[in-house]
């Protein structure tokens, strides 16, 4: 049982682990990263089996999310990381002379606090792992307590693979990670919603510490499918992302508005997909994932009951198996309560809307918290373009969904109630280090411009070439 005492042992050896400097060497980062790696591919057929059981996902949908992921992460850092951690140099500037040459270093934060959720348990866990070794941390990672079996795994791989004054696992509940966050940590990254993101920079705030936040957003991601969209396309793709982790998804679609003039194909469409992608009963198909727990399940069904007149596809579900049938809701209006947070379940609230009227939807859309994603299903790449270069939000696709995420050498993360900083690939480096800049001065040729007096003799002359460098 982990208590506020041991926690604190805990911290005190990595921080004096990481003090000894042995974090700071490029290549033995890069060691720690391959030894990860190895771990993880070791491991394939036990955190399938996990999440199975935990989340009723099926292996090629773990694999594809949690497993591959981490080990496309892990890939794309142990190719950048030595010149990613190369110091960089500049020239000075004229004002600085004779004191020409500065470098920024990138200098790890120290002893870093990763708390990932149930939804991805590995690959939220692990690629972020990835980011704080290659910057050169130590790490404490507050795995979930919902996906307990994905847990134990996790705890397995990493005591197997690390010394834990460098890298440890903690499990427990919320009052675990409260204890954790009492103490004094260097980095935290949190993934989770607004609403505890906001206690983790409350807590974080007392010790002036960095946090990177990855947050779902309070209102929801949209999806908008414009009259001119492909609609088989569109309805294939936001099913597909519907049914995957059955709806827990971070930048999943949490309620696509469809122009009115389409609505009727779009929703056969989308009827069509689910019957191919899932079959007549989703219920009894094995490969359809279960909601994490019996309280997300009982949230997702009252949901649901609330609309049940205007309950378009689904709208049963299967307690003791957690199963909850994908769910097309129709219509519902912008301001209606379902479209105003974060679901987290396979319930699709579909928004009717004038398509010559897009332009006020993006309005109420841009006049609530910002989302992690956005999608724009259309032929108008004038539109989406403007659209995109416009609006607020994390991240997100046109005419596909998801798969910005999985580009290497882009940032992923959200603004405002939907996160702050961003990771994967150097991004993720940079979230865990501090760029240091040092500037190498001379003790010969000094010149007096910035030294007393600033008046008499000479002053005319400092004031021009003040004036020369200073631009």
């Amino acid at each position: 049982m982990w208590t506020q005492a041991r926690i604190s042992e805990l911290l005190q050896r990595q921080r004096r682990f990481f003090r000894s400097g042995k974090t700071l060497e490029p290549d033995w980062r890069l060691e720690q990263l391959r030894r990860l790696k190895q771990a993880v591919l070791a491991r394939q057929r036990d955190m399938e089996e996990a999440l199975a059981a935990d989340l009723g996902r099926a292996p090629l949908e773990a694999y594809f999310c949690d497993v591959g992921s981490v080990v496309m992460e892990i890939n794309e850092t142990i190719k950048g990381l030595k010149r990613w951690a190369r110091p960089e140099i500049h020239f000075s500037g004229l004002t600085c002379f004779p004191s020409t040459v500065t470098r920024v270093y990138k200098m790890p934060y120290g002893v870093s606090l990763i708390i990932s959720p149930f939804n991805f348990p590995f690959y939220l866990s692990l690629a972020v792992l990835a980011a704080a070794i290659a910057g050169g941390n130590t790490a404490v990672i507050k795995a979930s307590s919902k996906s307990a079996r994905c847990t134990e795994v996790l705890k397995r791989l990493v005591a197997d693979c690390f010394r834990d004054d460098y890298v440890a696992l903690v499990d427990g509940g919320h009052e675990i990670a409260d204890l954790l966050l009492e103490q004094r940590f260097d980095k935290i990254f949190y993934t989770g919603s607004p609403k505890v993101g906001s206690h983790v920079m409350e807590l974080a705030a007392r010790h002036l510490t960095p946090v990177t936040l990855e947050l779902g957003g309070e209102n929801g991601n949209w999806a908008i499918v414009r009259k001119d969209a492909d609609l088989r396309d569109a309805a294939r793709k936001i099913v597909f992302f519907k049914l995957l982790n059955a709806g827990q998804i971070c930048i999943n679609v949490n309620q696509a508005a469809v122009a009115e003039e389409v609505a009727e194909p779009f929703l056969a469409a989308v009827r069509e997909e689910l019957r191919r992608q899932i079959g007549e009963d989703p219920l009894r198909n094995p490969e359809y994932p279960s909601l994490i727990t019996e309280n997300a399940w009982e949230r997702c069904a009252a949901e649901v009951e609330q609309y049940r007149s205007r309950v378009l596809i689904g709208g049963a579900g299967e307690k003791e198996s957690r199963k909850f049938a994908p769910t097309v809701i129709w219509p519902v209006q912008p301001e209606e309560p379902i479209v105003r947070h974060e679901l987290f379940a396979p319930i699709l609230p579909v928004v009717p809307f004038q398509d010559a009227e897009v332009d006020a939807l993006l309005e109420t859309i841009s006049e609530r918290e910002h989302g992690l994603a956005l999608y724009l299903f259309t032929r108008d790449m004038h539109w989406a373009k403007r659209v995109m270069s416009t609006q607020q939000y994390g991240g997100g696709c046109v005419n596909e969904v998801c798969l910005h995420m999985m580009v290497k050498g882009v940032p992923f993360g959200g603004v405002g109630h939907s996160g702050m900083g961003a990771y994967h690939g150097e991004w993720g480096f940079r979230e865990f280090t501090h760029p240091s800049t040092v500037l190498f001065g001379k003790t010969r040729f000094n010149l007096s411009l910035r030294e007393h007096p600033y008046s008499g003799p000479g002053a005319g002359l400092k004031r021009k070439l003040l004036r020369i460098f200073e631009r």
